[in-house]
């Protein structure tokens, strides 16, 4: 069993020798492993551990924005070749046993009104994750990797990073290649190298919480040997992570690949897939079996209907649910940040012209007593 090692004590520019934080093809592999191998890698959280156990939100004007997300990896599967799927099978996710949850003003999905900096230390024992910053709220666990991905081609590098720069042109928001904070920092991975916050077809930070123990996902591979790297593990997160955070932790995982070559069942691949033998989560808290939800339409503060307006529909699901807490006595921060880890939101229907409909569900059993 072959496996790479880190140093939780230090960030990945004091070890660039055991990963990096942008996607270039030219960065080289630190590991090569067969087919059907066991590989066993250390990870670290999210942001490169800038805000620690003690850390509160006076760290959050220090806070570097170049050096999320260290990834550990490249590893070079033997046998790859562009063209064919790389199979990861999740064998295990081993969490941390302290986390963090953040809003950071200028991210989230409510970036616009929920602009106060909150910060959540938890820890996690048998199973479950509790904070101070939350009292009586008890999160069960869901281990996953935020972010799996394989190496972009050179082509795609080009592609991609064109595509956000034009997204930012129309007043979108992206995050473009910069050598701030990059790992590796020589060239041209350092200026040419894509940021890791956006997923793309190679994989990336999708941050899909069902790709827990036993899962398995298929990537498209385009560089030889694949090229695989993962980070960002999460120890439980709504769908959604709206306030841009869920429960942030560093993991090891565990994992083993297949190189499926002329694959008739992924024939019409254009990016990830994933599948799961059995419940993601037990089943009372994936479904979830007690829950209170809010719904939102695509209808405008001033009333205006902005038709089949999906992003409204959702946006309006959850500042319902933050009322919704907000009646329970909890802060519009602290609501933000169960939203973030707990709270699901669902497409409930895109047919009921003009009106589409998402739901936010709470699972009533996060609250004890």
């Amino acid at each position: 069993m072959k496996s790479i090692e880190i140093d939780r004590t230090k960030r990945l520019h004091d070890e660039p020798e055991t990963g990096h934080n942008r996607f270039q093809p030219d960065i080289p592999a630190l590991l090569e492993v067969n087919e059907g191998e066991e590989v066993v890698l250390d990870t670290l959280d999210g942001i490169d551990g800038q805000l620690g156990p003690t850390a509160t939100e006076a760290d959050f004007a220090s806070f570097e924005a170049g050096l999320v997300h260290p990834l550990t990896g490249p590893i070079y599967v033997k046998g790859a070749q562009p063209g064919d799927v790389l199979e990861v099978e999740f064998l295990d996710i081993i969490a941390q046993p302290q986390a963090f949850s953040a809003i950071l003003p200028g991210l989230g999905f409510l970036r616009d009104v929920c602009t106060t900096p909150f910060l959540v230390h938890w820890q996690m024992s048998e199973g479950w994750a509790t904070s101070p910053q939350l009292p009586g709220v008890r999160i069960p666990g869901a281990p996953f990797m935020g972010i799996s991905a394989v190496a972009p081609s050179h082509e795609q590098l080009r592609v991609w990073a064109q595509r956000e720069q034009d997204w930012i042109n129309t007043g979108g928001l992206a995050f473009p290649p910069d050598a701030t904070g990059s790992v590796p920092h020589h060239e041209p991975v350092a200026t040419e190298g894509l940021r890791t916050l956006p997923p793309r077809e190679n994989g990336g930070n999708f941050d899909v919480k069902q790709l827990t123990k036993g899962a398995k996902l298929w990537l498209p591979i385009a560089v030889e040997g694949g090229l695989f790297s993962v980070g960002d593990g999460h120890f439980a997160q709504g769908d959604g992570e709206v306030c841009v955070t869920a429960v942030e932790m560093g993991a090891t995982v565990a994992v083993r690949f297949r190189v499926l070559k002329d694959a008739a069942a992924f024939s019409h691949l254009r990016g990830p897939r994933f599948a799961h033998d059995d419940y993601f989560a037990p089943p009372e808290w994936a479904a979830p079996k007690r829950f209170i939800a809010t719904m939102g339409l695509p209808i405008r503060d001033d009333g205006v209907n902005e038709g089949e307006n999906l992003t409204l529909a959702c946006r309006n699901a959850l500042l319902n649910m933050l009322d919704l807490l907000q009646e329970r006595g909890w802060s519009r921060e602290q609501a933000y940040i169960i939203c973030s880890v707990a709270v699901d939101l669902r497409v409930s229907n895109v047919v009921d012209v003009p009106n589409y409909v998402v739901s936010a569900l709470l699972p009533e059993d996060i609250f004890q007593g």
